[in-house]
């Protein structure tokens, strides 16, 4: 029987290789778009706060509907849907045809997930200790945000082996699927079950249409819209509706076919994700006024703190350590062509907590609009510091492979 202890990554498919080279460019633009959002909400957010709030606060939709929501809710309940539509698609691809195909290869980026998610987590709630009433804040540091992480690593580092892009895509992607699991179990509101019910029974058609090889935007456009709606108003976070979506979308090639559904899918829809979906979200979140009393809260809150202590600490030590212990008990086994300074970079890159962070900072606070303005301010600082850190550092590690010092 042969042990778990192949190198990873494995050689990858022309399939693989092609949707990891794409995924890769448009995260990376779409990294950068979400940073000219993220500026542009500060900007507007200390130029007139007030009009920045009333545009957040803004009301639209059908009350009739249960859906006369803020902007800002908008962001989070819909745009953040096609995000988690397209993280579902990158779950059900790496679960096919991608590094987590094979369990036992993949063991280093899943274990280094699971420890990335896991020792944060740890450190909130030990930062935290003591403060009533803020544990449930626990997830907030537990999320990376891939679009950033992999637009600083594009930046920064393009001379990197390419095999540390796809062990920060693949840590990514089991990371996505652990923050909808948290989202799902721990920050949904009061359940209704009858439109809970219904949501499911509308998902598991598009998935049985799937299976039959039904073909037809008009289907399941509607099919995938109705199910967002009644696990909106079923009290479960939408975005739940979106990975599933994603995970029940066919990824094989039938004959006949250039792609498959899932290939398609990504393909029109990633763009929209990564180039207005995010951003949007990140203008309607980000904007925090940067005044005394808000560096006040980052440095005097513990719940502030330990988000970033989290981020900053937790991840690196998570991800980081998790690699190690795999490659230690003998679960898995590094490649060739990386080094353990490579990794420490790229553990250092999954402390940018972005996106979901401070979707689950506004799910875990947002009865508590100056708790949630600090929290706000602090993922981005200890996102900042995440990349700046990472960013010397694979600076260091580019310069010194040119020179062949290993």
């Amino acid at each position: 029987m042969r042990r778990a202890t192949e190198k990873w990554p494995f050689r990858p498919t022309v399939r693989y290789a092609r949707t990891l080279a794409e995924a890769l460019r448009t995260e990376t633009i779409g990294g950068i778009v979400m940073l000219a959002a993220t500026v542009a909400a500060l900007i507007w957010a200390n130029v007139s706060i007030e009009s920045y709030t009333a545009l957040q606060e803004t009301v639209v939709g059908p009350h009739a509907l249960h859906l006369d929501l803020e902007l800002y809710r908008w962001a989070q309940n819909g745009l953040l849907t096609i995000f988690f539509f397209v993280a579902g698609l990158e779950v059900k691809e790496e679960f096919v045809h991608g590094e987590l195909a094979n369990l036992r290869k993949a063991a280093l980026p899943i274990i280094a997930a699971i420890a990335g998610m896991v020792v944060p987590a740890i450190v909130y709630l030990l930062v935290t200790a003591g403060t009533p009433g803020v544990a449930h804040g626990w997830a907030i540091p537990t999320a990376t945000d891939i679009a950033f992480a992999l637009a600083v690593l594009a930046v920064t580092a393009s001379a990197m082996p390419a095999s540390l892009r796809a062990f920060l895509l693949t840590c990514a992607v089991v990371d996505d699927l652990g923050a909808i699991t948290i989202i799902a179990l721990f920050y949904s509101e009061e359940l209704n079950p009858l439109m809970l019910l219904i949501g499911v029974a509308l998902i598991a058609i598009y998935g049985f249409l799937q299976h039959k090889r039904v073909k037809g935007l008009w289907i399941y456009l509607p099919l995938a819209v109705a199910s967002w709606y009644f696990v909106e108003v079923s009290g479960v976070h939408a975005t739940v509706a979106g990975v599933a979506l994603g995970l029940l979308t066919r990824v094989s090639t039938d004959e006949g076919e250039d792609r498959s559904p899932a290939e398609a899918a990504d393909h029109y829809i990633r763009p929209i994700s990564a180039g207005v979906a995010v951003p949007v979200f990140a203008f309607l979140s980000a904007g925090v006024a940067l005044n005394a009393s808000s560096f006040g809260m980052m440095f005097g809150d513990r719940v502030v703190i330990g988000v970033m202590a989290g981020l900053v600490i937790g991840k690196f030590v998570g991800v980081f350590g998790g690699a190690w212990l795999s490659v230690r008990l003998g679960l898995a086994r590094l490649a060739e062509e990386l080094h353990w300074r490579d990794m420490a970079a790229v553990s250092l890159l999954a402390g940018i907590g972005f996106t979901v962070s401070l979707l689950i900072g506004d799910l875990a606070f947002g009865d508590d609009p100056a708790r949630t303005d600090g929290v706000t301010l602090g993922i981005l600082a200890a996102s900042l510091i995440a990349s700046v850190l990472a960013a010397v550092l694979l600076h260091i590690r580019v310069r010194n492979r040119t020179r062949g010092a290993g």
